[in-house]
């Protein structure tokens, strides 16, 4: 199964490193999978062998994003990003930043949205102190969950 519990990460990371893969990790809400999503991933994915998607659980999305969010909750969220055949994995994670997540993980490469800056990132520490590499993808204008909402809204 490609969504994993948090402990059966450590037994995956181990196999995809002992096969001297490359490990990417992003993490998101990825509420309404929209195509700035899809070319997002995709991308990640191109930077290695393995991509391991972190999902904001439904108590972190309503704490970044607010009280009516998300509009699909993470059982499904995560059974559609599973779906995508540039994730390998999908792992829940309750935090408001990955970090946590991210000092397990260890991953070669970490990537997030061109709407970031590098030393913004609460990540970003922990990343270079390992000597891991971050990677900001542009994102695709006028894509986002929010303008998804906005749309269906400004249309009923």
């Amino acid at each position: 199964m490609k969504i994993v519990k948090r402990n059966q990460l450590n037994q995956i990371i181990l196999n995809i490193k002992a096969a001297g893969k490359t490990l990417v990790f992003t993490n998101g809400c990825f509420d309404i999978l929209h195509v700035g999503h899809v070319r997002y991933l995709t991308a990640a994915r191109e930077l290695g062998d393995c991509l391991i998607v972190g999902l904001n659980s439904d108590e972190s999305v309503r704490c970044l994003k607010g009280p009516t969010r998300p509009i699909n909750n993470e059982d499904d969220r995560a059974e559609v990003l599973a779906a995508l055949s540039s994730v390998d994995y999908v792992i829940l994670f309750g935090e408001r930043t990955a970090e946590s997540l991210i000092a397990e993980i260890k991953p070669d490469i970490y990537v997030k949205g061109g709407d970031y800056k590098v030393e913004e990132l609460p990540e970003a520490k922990i990343i270079t102190q390992y000597g891991g590499r971050i990677k900001l993808i542009p994102e695709v204008p006028g894509r986002s969950s929010s303008n998804v909402i906005k749309k269906i809204q400004n249309d009923n």
